[in-house]
């Protein structure tokens, strides 16, 4: 698939809490196909300490308004100056890069699982699922009620657990230790998180033999496969998580 660099609009600039926001963005040009599971480079302006773009997942799409949405969260001096913007100001950014994730069989049983701001690339991947006809088990773990975002959007696309560190909503404990994990029998899982959450789900899928894909959130200063630091170690040997994921089946990661 072709990549753009391009500038886009801001669309609408959504608070959901203190430390996420969504960012609706729109071009001149027809959106390419994304596929579930890409990401952008975004550049960010007016500082020099961060000349580095940011990967952000792809969160959303609606080809019908020819917008796409990027779920962020304010984790430092880039993302804050991304929290700023406006509705009319515009964003350069790269994209689509990386894989995507694959289909399961058409009778398996699929759960989605999403930690935090690991929850981006799944609503994308949950609306596709849906529309290829899959019915959807959702779990996402938040560290506590004030944090948990667009539960609402999930619950169009299929059935959602929560959880919660401190028990206030869902619950109680790491997503990790959720009962639908004792409860319900999955032929595939999807997850995107904390490296230690999702260390932990691919050691529960390997346990009981189930197809697992995870999505990575290294660090990418290129996004292109240039800069190498975002190498992951693989039975394939070290491959770049940008071009060559940022998904992975979790067999082909050395965890």
């Amino acid at each position: 698939m072709a990549k753009r660099i391009e500038d886009l609009k801001v669309i609408e600039n959504k608070r959901l809490s203190n430390d996420f926001f969504v960012l609706e963005l729109s071009g001149n040009d027809k959106l390419p196909d994304f596929k579930p599971g890409q990401f952008a480079q975004v550049r960010v302006d007016g500082s020099p300490e961060t000349f580095l773009r940011r990967p952000i997942s792809i969160h959303d799409v609606d080809y019908g308004r020819n917008t796409f949405k990027l779920l962020i969260q304010v984790a430092g001096k880039g993302t804050k100056i991304l929290s700023r913007l406006s509705n009319g100001d515009f964003l350069n950014l790269i994209y689509p890069l990386g894989n995507s994730f694959g289909l399961p069989g058409k009778s398996e049983k699929v759960l989605l699982v999403g930690g935090g701001c690991g929850v981006a690339p799944l609503l994308f991947l949950g609306k596709y699922l849906k529309s290829s006809g899959y019915m959807l088990d959702i779990l996402l773990g938040f560290r506590n009620s004030e944090r948990i975002i667009e539960f609402e959007e999930y619950l169009e696309i299929g059935k959602v657990f929560l959880t919660t560190e401190d028990g206030s909503r869902g619950e109680k404990g790491f997503i990790t230790n959720h009962s639908v994990f004792s409860n319900g029998r999955y032929d595939k899982i999807y997850c995107c998180g904390p490296e230690s959450m999702m260390r932990a789900i691919a050691g529960y899928c390997k346990k009981n033999n189930i197809a697992c894909e995870v999505s990575l959130e290294n660090l990418m200063a290129c996004g292109i496969g240039a800069c190498l630091c975002c190498i992951v170690d693989t039975v394939k040997g070290n491959l770049c998580s940008c071009i060559d994921g940022p998904v992975f089946n979790i067999n082909e990661l050395k965890w």
